[in-house]
């Protein structure tokens, strides 16, 4: 079986004298299931043939394998990827991925993924996404190095600030993205900060990046809770996935939004619950300082499972791909599900949700925070001029709330879901650019 295997397998045969139910399979590769949302939208635009099919796969992708010397002396080749989806609208724009579980298709999806995002937020670039096979938690500083500077020596013929700009994404840094930048710059003897963002301010990275992915999302929470009725000041919010995106959320509902209560948290271990709430602050200071939620004091060990089906105003997915599907979505009981991870809900389970009247933020829309401020930063390193810290915020902010009514707008003249609505937004604007470029 697969890394994504498939649900609920059908019987082969019915049964005798028993009525049999047809029992459909639900699609965990994340690829297929990009490509399955890209379907749908293309019919309801009514794009010709030529423009899905382009749509429907990456312009160009780079196989490679890194050979590294480990500390012990001996070399390990590790295999990574560059997949650059579609540079219609500007270059190139994409994280870079260290997991051991990496594939060519969760690169690929991430990749149409990005595409999307910057379409949504109306900034002047396409989507590329990477990754590495590699588990960084068992790797010394300096063969995370020398690995990052391999993969730089592979894939970095075709990266550059006007071709394919990197950013970090699950398990890479700050630091990995200050060495990568090192790596290009040597090979290009030229200083090209821009080339990558995400970077240690102290060396062209922008103020407001660290956090600027919850922060985007935050604002879009913000603008679902006023069309819907609810004082965000007063709401329960639970966070599925307790890394980067997940405690910058926690802190930040408070910092936002006014006096809303964090009941729930989870990490790749398990998840805690105080039904009287739980300090933010204090529970991102326990997970720094022990490497997980559970056993923070005062609360109680619950499941992930456990927490996404919990009553909350608020559920913030923050973790991978697939955790709310057709077997679980009906119990969802949030009215806001914020998905600050990427791809974390499969489209089976989106029309689950939508009937029963959870009002969804789809990832590509809510996350779209990092790649935004990603955006300024390359901005910034191009005329070499800085920003400080709130006009980061507030142009963020500014383009944050522009994107969720653009897609809230067409969520309504529309009839679908919000994720449907996002992807007619942003497929239309690509559809469009490739059109006048005479791609197709």
């Amino acid at each position: 079986m697969g890394l994504y295997p498939t649900l609920n397998k059908p019987a082969t045969k019915p049964l005798a004298g028993i009525r049999m139910e047809v029992i459909m399979t639900e699609q965990l590769n994340p690829f297929k299931i990009a490509q399955q949302q890209l379907d749908e939208a293309a019919k309801l635009l009514g794009l010709d043939s030529g423009t899905h099919a382009m749509l429907r796969e990456p312009i160009r992708e780079l196989h490679i394998s890194i050979p590294v010397r480990m500390d012990n002396g001996q070399v390990k080749v590790f295999k990574g990827f560059r997949v650059q989806y579609n540079d219609a609208r500007g270059p190139c724009k994409g994280g870079i991925r260290f997991h051991p579980e990496e594939t060519i298709d969760t690169v690929r999806a991430l990749g149409a993924w990005m595409t999307w995002k910057t379409a949504v937020v109306d900034i002047p670039l396409g989507g590329g996404k990477g990754g590495i096979i590699c588990n960084p938690k068992e790797m010394s500083a300096g063969e995370l190095e020398r690995l990052s500077r391999g993969y730089i020596r592979q894939v970095g013929r075709i990266l550059g600030i006007d071709k394919d700009c990197p950013a970090p994404d699950v398990y890479t840094t700050p630091q990995i993205m200050a060495w990568m930048m090192d790596e290009f710059n040597w090979i290009n003897t030229r200083f090209e900060p821009g080339m990558i963002t995400g970077k240690p301010v102290a060396i062209g990275g922008s103020l407001g990046r660290n956090d600027a992915t919850a922060r985007g999302g935050i604002y879009t929470v913000r603008e679902a809770a006023k069309l819907l009725g609810i004082d965000p000041s007063k709401t329960t919010y639970a966070i599925q996935g307790f890394g980067n995106a997940g405690q910058y959320a926690a802190t930040l509902m408070k910092e936002v939004l006014g006096s809303s209560k964090l009941i729930a948290a989870s990490d790749s271990r398990s998840g805690i619950y105080n039904e009287n709430g739980i300090d933010p602050h204090q529970l991102v200071k326990f997970k720094l300082e022990t490497g997980k939620v559970e056993g923070f004091p005062g609360s109680k060990t619950i499941t992930n499972e456990e927490l996404l089906e919990l009553k909350v105003d608020i559920l913030f997915p923050s973790a991978l791909e697939n955790v709310i599907t057709a077997k679980n979505a009906g119990k969802i009981r949030a009215k806001i599900s914020a998905e600050l991870a990427n791809g974390p809900t499969t489209p089976e389970a989106d029309e689950i949700l939508y009937k029963n009247g959870v009002f969804v933020i789809p990832d590509f829309l809510c996350n779209a925070g990092g790649v935004t401020v990603s955006y300024f930063e390359m901005v910034q390193n191009s005329y070499n001029h800085y920003w400080e810290l709130d006009e980061v915020q507030k142009k963020l902010d500014a383009k944050m709330t522009k994107a969720f009514h653009d897609v809230y707008n067409m969520h309504k003249n529309r009839k679908v879901n919000m994720r449907v609505a996002a992807y007619l937004v942003a497929v239309q604007r690509v559809a469009e650019v490739m059109k006048l470029r005479g791609w197709v």
